[in-house]
């Protein structure tokens, strides 16, 4: 019995020469990130992560990408968040829908756990929802009726704006936070008539403006508190802890999650099987359009981050414990010491590139400041330095004298792009700074004493610039221990 298979369209081997051409031009890129989620193909701008749920034992994201213009979502899915399944788009416009193209929203299982709901911004429309029941999440249905909430004729009468929805259920009611300036609650008991509940935000945070806008929203119960993840496009990413309550959210706590910039850009997060809130970002690559173009590619996601609560209502960051899975070629040093005023390279047998990871425990003794650079030049004159500044209390990412910073080839670089990322994290007086460190080509995260801190920051080393050394200022430090791996790619190209 023979099997025939059958192809809507045959494929010229011009297309399968540039499929192949294309996929050898992306993986010489020395660039392109390896075990970090790339875009697989193409310029993405914006690049957010949407609609990440789990269902049927597999994490699925969505992310924005653009065809001749138009956004999409694309779709891929995992069983550990790091080697990934290409599927084909979420959603798309169509025909007989209203939205002009795919913007941000969120994805969560519905009251029975029979399908996945799907809110989402339709560009030109309105906010919308989309629903789908198979195990793949790979055929979709729009509601008819769509959009939800239309977007307001007149923007700047309006009291609501319909933008960035993200939706969840409580009881038997459905609702949905729609972010903006003029964020606000709606709610529906049937996912036809939705009632706009008023104001999301009971009180300002001091510091925040009540009205601060509020785009690509998350919202979510974590432990005891509830939790919004959002961004705004003048502060940057960040995140409020606290009660929801007679439909409103009453702020208790606010901290950044990006501080100098926008770099670390729409974060959106879900709950797996375990029970983990896992949050990832599209994280900016800083180039200019120019260059970008040229490579053919751009679009990078961080790595997964698991949240905790802590006591102090502080959200906690550590990296998926899945990454340890793509460790090998392990190498250990200890008892390192690093003079005053001195740095003391660390040659590591398992880094022979800048895709690696960095277990680092620095103990102070009396240094004012102390920490590592990677991404060091050999001849001493560019470096990339994860630094603590003991009397600030700060952790910060410098990027001042990355090599492709500086000239002649700065065009690189977006000239208003800030060059050190720089968060406060108080060590106690004994205290050591632990430090996990993933660098992946031009991909830096840096996660702190158990989660109190994470950065990330993208770099430009040139060629051979993989040193790493210990450094202290105005004292001595000593590095208990210190571990690097290779991390294998999970990236096809």
């Amino acid at each position: 019995m023979s099997h025939t298979y059958e192809s809507e369209q045959s494929i010229s081997d011009d297309e399968l020469h540039s499929a192949r051409h294309m996929r050898l031009k992306l993986l010489k890129d020395p660039y392109r990130p390896t075990y970090h989620f790339v875009c697989p193909e193409g310029i993405a701008v914006p690049f957010d992560p949407n609609g990440n749920v789990f269902w049927h034992g597999r994490h699925h994201m969505g992310y924005i990408y653009q065809e001749h213009g138009t956004h999409y979502w694309g779709h891929v899915s995992s069983i550990d968040m790091l080697h990934w399944r290409q599927h084909g788009p979420y959603l798309m416009p169509t025909l007989d829908s209203p939205e002009t193209g795919i913007f941000s929203g969120n994805s969560y299982v519905d009251k029975d756990g029979s399908r996945v709901l799907c809110m989402y911004h339709g560009c030109g429309a309105g906010n919308s929802i989309a629903w789908s029941d198979d195990k793949d999440l790979e055929h979709w249905h729009k509601k008819v009726g769509n959009p939800l909430v239309p977007n307001p004729v007149d923007q700047e009468k309006a009291d609501y704006t319909s933008w960035d929805p993200c939706g969840w259920i409580e009881g038997d009611t459905y609702y949905g936070l729609f972010g903006g300036g003029k964020n606000t609650v709606w709610k529906s008991t049937d996912l036809n008539t939705w009632t706009k509940c008023g104001p999301f935000l009971a009180k300002a945070y001091p510091g925040i403006d009540l009205f601060e806008d509020i785009s690509c929203p998350d919202f979510f119960k974590l432990g005891k508190k509830w939790v919004m993840v959002c961004i705004s496009h003048r502060l940057g990413a960040r995140y409020y802890v606290g009660e929801w309550k007679n439909e409103q959210f009453h702020p208790e706590y606010h901290e950044m999650m990006s501080y100098s910039d926008n770099e670390f850009f729409a974060p959106e997060s879900h709950t797996d099987g375990k029970g983990r809130r896992i949050l990832m970002a599209w994280v900016f690559d800083g180039r200019n359009d120019s260059v970008r173009n040229q490579t053919g590619w751009s679009g990078t996601m961080s790595l997964p981050r698991v949240m905790t609560m802590g006591s102090d209502n502080r959200i906690l960051m550590n990296p998926i414990e899945e990454l340890a899975s793509l460790r090998y070629n392990k190498t250990s040093k200890r008892s390192v010491a690093v003079p005053a005023d001195g740095q003391t390279p660390i040659a590591f047998d398992a880094v022979t590139d800048n895709v690696y990871e960095l277990s680092l425990e620095l103990a102070n003794t009396s240094a004012k400041d102390f920490g590592v650079k990677v991404c060091c030049s050999p001849d001493g004159q560019f470096e990339t330095v994860i630094g603590y500044n003991v009397a600030e209390g700060r952790l910060r990412i410098d990027t001042t004298r990355t090599s492709l910073n500086q000239k002649p080839v700065k065009s690189l670089i977006n000239t208003d792009r800030a060059k050190v990322e720089s968060a406060p994290m108080k060590l106690g007086k004994k205290e050591a700074l632990s430090l996990r460190i993933f660098v992946d080509r031009c991909m830096i995260e840096v996660f702190a004493n158990d989660g109190r801190q994470a950065l990330s920051r993208v770099v430009y080393p040139a060629k051979g610039h993989t040193g790493i050394k210990l450094f202290a200022t105005g004292g001595a430090v000593k590095a208990t221990s210190a571990t690097a791996w290779d991390i294998m790619p999970t990236n096809a190209y």
